[in-house]
């Protein structure tokens, strides 16, 4: 085994074993090569759209209640572009924030996040509301292991819409949607990918969100609804396409795969989850519960948490490699013989084996 990281390699077996919840796999969905031309207007009118396959209704972010109302999106793809369309049932669509790159999930909004090598570090967030205002932004590593957050990156090239089925910012009828069509080029998206290249037949991890205020009329206008007896916000609702099992966006590991077929929309595929993706998902509920410990060389020598995992019915061994500053943790896969690892800010690594 062959590990970057300079240091000391200690392998340490243990006969307890991290007693972890049950895995889930998240959703996977086939996106499908398009030859059309999609007019970006908020209206899914092109063949294209028609042919393609909605994706299931999304859920509460935790996966236990079942949202208010229904959201809904596709995925296509050409050598150019990658588009989404999005259809949100609403019975009061507004919005008030105008400016591009402001905090967009203050309004009710759209979500998508990409992370194109699936190692949780360098991914892309983008968020719009019914305005049609826009919030793209590149986050190095996720919040839990201190984030740099570039607010001024921008997916150059971007196009996007919204139509609406009823009236924007009207209190006096009741709306049915609004529909957000986007096409984000590949020429910005491929540049956080290792490989620089289009994904044609690989897999992403994305996921989507939708942010829901329950809201308020005041003279004539609509807020954000608060607590009568506190005077506070009430808080947001947060519906996913792929449940994340928590209330929290930035854990990648838990988001979706997106595939990207090279057969033509209307045409028939199928997705195979890789034999490590439930091993990896395993690691990482390690790595949240444990990682706080995990600080030095003595301390994973004398700690008294498990040094293994288990996964369909494998008891594998965790090892550990320290610096001065840095650990890395790694587990040999029984599936491929593959090296997985987390290092101590959660990038996520494969080594290929013998």
């Amino acid at each position: 085994m062959k590990i970057t990281i300079p240091g000391l390699f200690i392998l340490l077996c243990a006969s307890s074993v991290a007693q972890t919840k049950q895995i889930n796999l998240p959703k996977s969905y086939i996106a499908f090569h398009t030859s059309e031309t999609l007019k970006i207007d908020g209206k899914p009118d092109e063949i294209s759209w028609e042919k393609s396959i909605w994706s299931d209704n999304y859920v509460d972010i935790e996966g236990i209640k079942t949202p208010k109302y229904r959201t809904r999106m596709k995925i296509l793809w050409n050598d150019k572009f990658l588009y989404f369309l999005a259809e949100l049932e609403e019975p009061h669509i507004w919005g008030n924030l105008t400016k591009r790159d402001a905090v967009i999930y203050h309004n009710n909004d759209f979500e998508i996040f990409i992370d194109p090598d699936g190692d949780t570090h360098n991914y892309m967030e983008f968020e719009m509301n019914a305005l049609n205002t826009v919030w793209d932004l590149l986050l190095t590593k996720p919040y839990r292991n201190g984030a740099t957050v570039l607010n001024d990156w921008n997916i150059n090239g971007l196009k996007t819409a919204v139509a609406i089925d009823g009236t924007l910012n009207n209190p006096s009828d009741i709306d049915k949607k609004w529909t957000v069509e986007i096409a984000m080029p590949w020429s910005a998206l491929v540049e956080q990918s290792k490989s620089k290249n289009i994904p044609k037949d690989k897999t992403w991890r994305i996921n989507f969100s939708r942010v829901n205020w329950d809201l308020e009329l005041k003279n004539d206008s609509y807020y954000r609804k608060k607590d009568s007896k506190t005077n506070k916000r009430l808080p947001e609702y947060n519906w996913v396409w792929s449940p994340q099992g928590v209330i929290a966006m930035h854990e990648p590991e838990s988001w979706g795969y997106v595939h990207f077929s090279r057969k033509p929309v209307g045409s028939k595929d199928s997705f195979t989850y890789g034999k490590d993706e439930e091993l990896k998902l395993r690691m990482y509920q390690y790595y949240k519960k444990y990682r706080s410990k995990i600080i030095n060389f003595k301390t994973w020598k004398n700690a008294t948490f498990p040094k293994s995992i288990s996964v369909n019915n494998h008891t594998l061994e965790i090892s550990a490699e320290f610096t001065s500053f840095n650990y890395i943790i790694s587990v040999e896969s029984p599936f491929t013989s593959n090296f997985l690892s987390i290092t101590n800010d959660g990038e996520f690594m494969t080594t290929k084996g013998n």
